[in-house]
């Protein structure tokens, strides 16, 4: 964006200031200017949203599935078609890197691709003759009103791992993104109505703590899917299942990955590398620790010190970028600060990334939001750097004496959200998938986000609910199982029946 923008909500099918008067500002975090000022909404603006949402619901769901999967096909025809519009967004707002932005929508468009296929997704199960005359079946029908409350480091894919299942599924969508990135949402919506989306049907509420609030309290919004942090995700969980929502709360994480002697180093290094500073260590699914096994440490960290200052820190818009900024200012002194808890906890600093200047970044980039990546060693699990989400671009490195002791530590954190461990040894990576307390799991894979058939989710305080985003625990989420007995008057004996039914 050249100019400062207003960015408004999208509410029944057209953009709206609301009726709140409160906004924030929008930053390029490269540059550290204000693009934009966003729409912070008030209870009105959240209510209006969900009524025009309540209004467009019966018609949607009535459709049938084959037809709504047509929308999603037009959808998807659109989203690559303007991929690229995306991810420039996404760098715009966000900072992070193009090509990791095009990443981003491309796994959005997975999610896509997988809710083409509801009508095949919402079969139920027939049984004939379960008892004499009597025949029983299932079906799956949506639940209404549904909101997703979604977090600043995926703008794009965060948002479609939930509204494409649910409007597919048959549901209608009220949408809160992040008012720090939240022009793509907006341009997603523009493109779904051209993909012939009934007005109403997906709606944009941009705003804070305040519309959050409103959409958790409401009682025509059925279900509440969030990613974010785990103190937010818990009161989400508690808030909106006091007001009787479903509820599906990713949180926060602290993701390991171990390497065993074995390994091959310069993969472990390279794996490293890009999955603890990609984003600028902004991904819940970041390996922000490293688990040095036996002597494994003495011949990765030479290697892992030298990539580590030698990471092309740059604007974002430049393609030989493999880190952009920090997001904001406030998370890049709430980084800085656990960096300086790092150093008075006791914790070895091998290379510190707060000495990077800005200048390196680029032209323009004087005032941005920038830092390079920073390396620790010798972390002890008492530490915060080790048991706190830093969510940016630091790297604890912890050494033990074992694979068994590899897996304890990992076992013993709060979070479960992914973790990793690069062997060559086939039992050691059997053991390890199979004794590990963690939802994601990659052997030799630093970053195991599973495909769009699969689903995404924690284990432990990196999960409140019981059912994953997307694939089939999406679809299960975002439908209401019912259960249909029929049988018909020839079939039926005379004369009341005092028993509990039985299949005689």
């Amino acid at each position: 964006m050249s100019s400062t923008a207003h960015i408004a909500h999208y509410i029944n099918g057209q953009v709206t200031a609301g009726t709140s008067t409160r906004q924030q500002d929008v930053f390029n975090p490269a540059t550290g200017k204000v693009t934009g000022q966003v729409a912070l909404a008030n209870g009105a603006d959240v209510s209006a949203a969900v009524a025009a949402a309540q209004k467009a619901f019966p018609a949607w769901a009535d459709l049938p599935p084959l037809r709504r999967a047509r929308v999603m096909f037009k959808f998807l025809e659109l989203l690559n078609q303007h991929r690229d519009t995306l991810a420039h967004m996404i760098t715009a707002e966000h900072g992070k890197v193009f090509t990791d932005a095009q990443g981003e929508v491309s796994r959005g468009i997975d999610i896509v691709e997988f809710a083409t296929g509801i009508p095949q997704l919402l079969k139920g199960d027939y049984t004939e003759q379960v008892s004499t005359g009597i025949d029983n079946w299932t079906l799956r029908q949506p639940l209404g009103v549904v909101a997703g409350i979604t977090p600043f480091n995926f703008p794009v894919m965060v948002p479609m791992w939930m509204f494409p299942v649910a409007i597919a599924a048959g549901n209608t969508f009220v949408l809160k993104p992040s008012p720090i990135d939240p022009t793509p949402a907006l341009f997603m919506a523009d493109l779904l109505k051209q993909a012939g989306l009934p007005d109403g049907v997906f709606n944009v509420v941009q705003g804070d703590k305040e519309a959050v609030d409103a959409l958790l309290v409401h009682p025509d919004v059925k279900a509440v899917s969030f990613v974010g942090s785990t103190p937010i995700a818990n009161y989400i969980y508690e808030t909106g299942a006091h007001h009787g929502k479903r509820v599906q709360a990713l949180g926060g994480a602290k993701n390991h990955m171990v390497v065993m002697p074995d390994a091959d180093i310069d993969q472990a290094v390279d794996a490293l590398i890009g999955a603890a500073y990609g984003s600028a260590g902004e991904r819940c699914m970041a390996i922000s620790v490293a688990v040095l096994v036996g002597d494994v440490a003495d011949k990765l960290l030479p290697k892992l010190i030298e990539r580590t200052k030698a990471l092309k820190v740059l604007n974002g818009e430049n393609l030989a970028a493999e880190m952009g900024p920090i997001v904001t200012a406030a998370a890049h002194q709430r980084i800085t600060g656990y960096i300086e808890q790092g150093v008075k906890e006791g914790a070895k600093l091998l290379v510190d990334g707060r000495h990077f200047q800005a200048q390196q970044a680029g032209e323009g980039c004087d005032h941005g939001f920038w830092m390079g990546g920073t390396l620790f060693d010798h972390v002890s699990t008492d530490m915060k750097i080790y048991r706190e989400e830093i969510f940016g671009p630091v790297l604890s490195c912890v050494r033990v004496a074992d694979f068994a002791q590899a897996v304890q530590i990992i076992n013993d954190h709060e979070f479960g959200n992914g973790v990793s461990c690069f062997t060559r040894d086939g039992n050691v990576a059997r053991e390890f998938a199979r004794r590990i307390q963690v939802g994601m799991v990659g052997i030799n894979v630093p970053i195991p986000v599973p495909m769009a058939w699969h689903g995404f989710g924690g284990w432990k305080r990196s999960l409140f609910g019981d059912m994953h985003a997307y694939g089939e625990e999406g679809v299960r989420f975002y439908t209401k199982q019912k259960s249909v007995m029929q049988r018909w008057p020839e079939s039926i004996g005379k004369g009341a029946e005092f028993v509990m039914p039985t299949s005689k």
